[in-house]
């Protein structure tokens, strides 16, 4: 595979997510990316080096961006918008962000993600019921959709990006759509998190680090000047 390049941060993975990729857009909504890069390996042997740190640009649209080490690093905590970038719509991709796309099953630990997922939900709970930006129905609508990944991951060992598509689809726009009651959104929000808890145990996906370091030592072998 051809690996090395010129680029200082070389773009493996570019995709789409948010409300165009989720199917729940409105005429108003903005598109937003999320990327993965790599850097020259020859930057890790420097005194001094740290990740960088993630990268928020706007331009056509909102975009973040994660160099691979730290993305994987996130990926293995469970982090929902690292492995949501993983099963999102590909705006570009090159062989090494396919080989990332693929390493999804390898990352996932079932208690680790409960724990993520449950915590960003519970940080859009907060802010719905602060009503937050004036935006209750946005949060409404992000803290049932991550439970709603969360259940589908802890059964299947994926979820689907574009929730509007789901069986959960109908009822979500009409909440994104600010056609709810506060106490039917906590209770939904509280019953999917009780189901995937109880999935956990018969959950069989299971982290595979030899597998993501081998990936990475790749990548950064890859990214080696000659």
């Amino acid at each position: 595979m051809h690996s090395h390049s010129n680029d200082p941060r070389h773009t493996i993975l570019k995709v789409l997510v948010g409300s165009h990729a989720h199917g729940l857009a409105s005429y108003e909504s903005d598109r937003d990316f999320r990327r993965v890069y790599v850097i020259p390996t020859e930057e890790m042997f420097q005194l001094g080096f740290k990740y960088p740190a993630s990268q928020w640009t706007k331009g056509d649209g909102d975009e973040t961006a994660w160099e691979v080490g730290q993305f994987l690093l996130l990926a293995t905590q469970g982090h929902p918008l690292i492995l949501e970038t993983l099963v999102a719509p590909v705006i570009t991709a090159d062989p090494w962000g396919e080989q990332l796309r693929l390493l999804f099953p390898a990352l996932c630990s079932p208690q680790k993600v409960f724990e993520a997922f449950t915590n960003y939900a519970n940080n859009q709970r907060t802010k719905l019921l602060e009503k937050k930006d004036g935006r209750p129905a946005k949060y409404a609508a992000v803290y049932i959709r991550v439970l709603y990944n969360l259940c589908e991951l802890l059964e299947s060992g994926s979820f689907h990006i574009r929730i509007a598509d789901t069986s959960a689809g109908e009822r979500l726009t009409r909440i994104k759509n600010g056609q709810y009651r506060l106490g039917e959104v906590m209770e939904w929000g509280e019953d999917l998190t009780a189901q995937a808890w109880h999935l956990i145990p018969g959950c069989r996906d299971q982290k595979d680090l030899p597998r993501i370091n081998d990936f990475l030592v790749a990548i950064r072998r890859g990214f080696l000047s000659p």
